[in-house]
């Protein structure tokens, strides 16, 4: 049994947006049996170009039944059945969103008539429903009206669940079977993209590596990276999209290519590389820096070595270099309290006191009084200089050599001078004995705070990678 749904809500976003009318017909396999259909209250005003789209209007809806007063209605009609839509995920989030407001997890097994029109009815210019029952001869009457647009989905799921499938030696049972198949395959994919297949995903390697999604144009139009490129693309497609944005993103996702990297440091390099070099469109908060807010550190008129926060692009930081970067202030001033606290610091002087006298510490008699000029910079500026070293790389040249993309392969990442160089891949056999032979071997690639602060990460993590310091 098929429940074949259509709504009309307030917006494109579930998280924020509410239905205005559900539609649905019950079919058995074999025809229309049952059908259910009304208007809903959304507690909110229409939006009007929403009501120019549907024509559904805060009048209408005025004395429409509420969303829990039709609730177990929809539980009833939907019990059992799989769910159908026409782009199921918008359909299916809108009102599991709805049933999770009211306490309820809403939960069926879903198909997409988008992805069977696509498997069963191959090259047509548009699978949209409007140029889709064009092609086809689908009368769609109350375009944009639940009733209406759902009642077209149902002709078109009777259709395409009754289009012949090849014969397999004459008999027709083996037909009717391959039909069945499909649909129980499309059920189980119904959470992929439209232009993705199963096949696709199921050869898609389990090993570090980044991954390019590409439109139908072969843009590409995002890159990450994973250490389980499979496990990750799966869950790129599992997630209950929450707005049209991002359905938008999944819909367009029509090929996935992959670079293997062999370990997560450098999927992680490579990916930030690609991401500055190709500006993905759905990449849009990665175009900027995820690594927005720096710790500097400069010298007041007498003498002491100070730590502040700040913007890394304000004008007033622009001459400056961070010696880490964070992603807010608020993670920047939490790291320089634990440096206040590790290398006994002034508070006042590291920016986290504001006071023309002494900082707090100092009246609890846990800062020496650089505050107050009781402490003299020299001694101060040791303590200074301990924090500063532990926030830099703990070698100011070295290589980081780890696991390759195949057995008999290592790769080397280089930085000298405490800048980042590139990385490469090399065979296991590859014998250097100076800091030049390993700068030959890599591809070079810019430096900036984000791939510092990746390398400043590994090298703080538990790796076991080997690292040969050239100080």
């Amino acid at each position: 049994m098929y429940a074949i749904i259509d709504i009309e809500t307030t917006g494109g976003q579930p998280a924020q947006d509410r239905i205005t009318e559900i539609a649905i017909f019950i079919h058995d396999g074999q025809k229309i049996v049952d059908k259910y259909n009304t208007l809903i209250n959304p507690q909110r005003p229409i939006p009007y170009f929403i009501t120019q789209l549907t024509g559904i209007s805060d009048e209408m809806v005025q004395d429409a039944p509420k969303f829990y007063e039709v609730a177990k209605d929809i539980v009833e009609f939907t019990e059992g059945k799989i769910f159908v839509a026409h782009n199921v995920r918008f359909d299916y989030s809108f009102i599991k969103k709805e049933f999770a407001d009211l306490g309820y997890t809403f939960q069926r097994k879903t198909l997409c008539t988008v992805r069977l029109s696509r498997s069963l009815i191959p090259g047509l210019p548009s699978y949209s429903l409007g140029k889709l029952c064009k092609s086809i001869d689908i009368p769609l009457n109350q375009r944009h009206r639940a009733i209406g647009d759902a009642e077209a989905t149902a002709v078109l799921f009777d259709k395409l669940i009754k289009i012949n499938r090849p014969v397999v030696d004459g008999n027709m049972h083996m037909a009717a079977e391959t039909t069945s198949q499909m649909l129980k395959q499309e059920i189980k994919t119904s959470l992929l993209p439209p232009n993705i297949s199963k096949e696709q995903v199921d050869n898609l390697p389990m090993v570090p590596g980044v991954y390019y999604f590409h439109n139908e144009a072969g843009e590409v139009i995002y890159v990450g990276k994973s250490i389980n490129i499979k496990k990750r693309i799966i869950q790129h497609f599992n997630i209950d999209y929450k707005s049209r944005k991002s359905l938008d993103f999944k819909n367009n996702i029509a090929d996935i290519t992959y670079e293997l990297m062999g370990n997560e440091l450098v999927a992680l390099l490579y990916e930030s590389a690609e991401i500055k070099r190709m500006k993905p469109f759905y990449n849009r908060q990665q175009r900027r820096s995820v690594f927005n807010t720096g710790i500097f550190v400069y010298e007041d008129e007498k003498g002491y070595k100070r730590l502040t926060y700040g913007s890394i692009n304000k004008a007033d930081n622009a001459n400056m270099t961070p010696l880490i970067a964070l992603s807010n202030h608020y993670k920047a001033k939490g790291f320089l309290y634990h440096k206040v606290s590790n290398f006994n610091l002034c508070q006042k002087l590291c920016d986290l006191y504001k006071t023309s006298g002494a900082c707090f510490d100092y009246q609890v008699h846990q800062c020496n009084g650089a505050c107050i000029g009781k402490e003299k910079p020299e001694t101060y500026n040791i303590r200074v200089n301990a924090a500063i070293d532990s926030i830099t790389y703990e070698h100011n040249s070295f290589v980081i050599i780890s696991k390759g993309r195949e057995p008999g392969e290592k790769t080397i990442v280089v930085v000298e001078h405490g800048t980042y160089l590139g990385f490469g891949f090399v065979d296991e056999t590859f014998s250097a004995s100076t800091l030049d032979d390993f700068k030959g071997a890599i591809t070079r690639y810019n430096d900036n705070k984000d791939v510092q602060q990746i390398i400043r990460n590994h090298m703080r993590s538990k790796h076991k990678d080997k690292v040969i310091v050239f100080d």
